[in-house]
């Protein structure tokens, strides 16, 4: 992205402005993370390089922020027929404690394979939980049929302004605790964090390098950008990432918000993944899930691309499963 070339996308969508709202909005039911220092990384790249641990955040990741600005920026008219969403795991337990603060009215569609873990998680919030397929794409589609016949408003996980807004709340308490950071990492799935944290930086501090990390697992958003259109695969492997696994949807505005917006990107092998949350957990005795050790492989794995810079990497969760967890260890 160039400098000097406007965020066109971002002044269409008035991303910006709804950020700031979003601020104020949530800025009383969530946690203003650290934005951690880490000598161990600073000697990597000879520079200053922060961890900003969403994985602190209630429920556990930064989801929690996007769920619940969409929740509490919408009318009770708005919301009196409920609201609905489909998901495994950090995007649900976000939602279900939008709802439960809110006091609205929604439901849960998981596959009836889901993780019992997180299940028992989502059991401990006031909203309903409904199963259907064995796949997240197939569940999707059903909530969002149901949402559709029901006349229930849809919530999607990442394609959605208000979403996007609330993660990038992330952005905004980046830059005001790290107002000459020189590069931010993160994690990309469906795009709806990076969308929202990359938009506030660069409409502050356009110079800044925002890069894009993946699992080769599930590269599905820099295929596209690869590419220069959305690209799902049908089959992909198992990654330890199943946090950002499954890319984005067909005519997402995520998607070409990351090609305005992303810098570059940064591919991690499993083997890479798995270190990365060992390494967190030896060093900084902190758990983190796999899509945040995506972001903190990235940058162990090509430190030298950052000789000497400022730099903050988004640890995105921690919403691991001790099975998987012990099985690292």
């Amino acid at each position: 992205m160039s400098q000097s070339q406007p965020l066109k996308r971002v002044e269409e969508l008035q991303l910006v402005a709804e950020i700031e709202n979003a601020a104020r909005r949530i800025g009383p039911h969530v946690l203003r993370t650290p934005l951690f220092h880490s000598v161990y990384l600073d000697e990597l790249n000879g520079g200053e390089v922060r961890l900003k641990l969403e994985s602190e955040q209630y429920t556990g990741s930064f989801k929690a922020r996007g769920a619940l600005n969409k929740v509490l920026s919408m009318s009770g008219q708005e919301k009196s027929a409920g609201l609905v969403t489909a998901s495994t795991g950090n995007h649900a337990q976000g939602f279900a404690r939008a709802l439960t603060l809110s006091g609205d009215r929604g439901l849960v569609y998981l596959p009836e394979n889901a993780e019992p873990s997180k299940v028992e998680a989502l059991q401990h919030y006031d909203v309903e939980l409904a199963y259907y397929g064995n796949s997240c794409v197939e569940t999707e589609l059903h909530a969002k049929q149901q949402a559709a016949e029901k006349g229930m408003v849809w919530v999607s996980p990442y394609n959605d302004p208000m979403i996007i807004a609330g993660q990038g709340t992330i952005g905004k308490e980046i830059l005001q605790d790290l107002p000459d950071v020189d590069v931010v990492l993160a994690t990309i799935g469906g795009g709806g964090m990076m969308s929202g944290v990359a938009a506030w930086i660069k409409a502050h501090r356009p110079q800044t390098r925002v890069i894009g990390c993946l699992p080769e697992n599930a590269p599905e958003m820099y295929l596209s950008a690869k590419k220069g259109e959305i690209v799902m695969l049908d089959d992909p492997p198992e990654t330890l990432s199943d946090g950002s696994a499954g890319g984005c949807e067909p005519g997402a505005i995520t998607f070409d918000l990351c090609l305005e917006l992303v810098d570059d990107y940064l591919l991690q092998s499993e083997t890479q993944i798995a270190d990365a949350i060992r390494w967190m957990a030896e060093k900084h005795h902190k758990i983190i899930e796999g899509a945040a050790g995506v972001a903190l492989g990235a940058f162990m794995n090509n430190a030298e691309q950052f000789r000497g810079k400022q730099v903050a990497i988004v640890i995105c969760g921690a919403n691991i499963t001790t099975a998987t967890l012990k099985g690292l260890l």
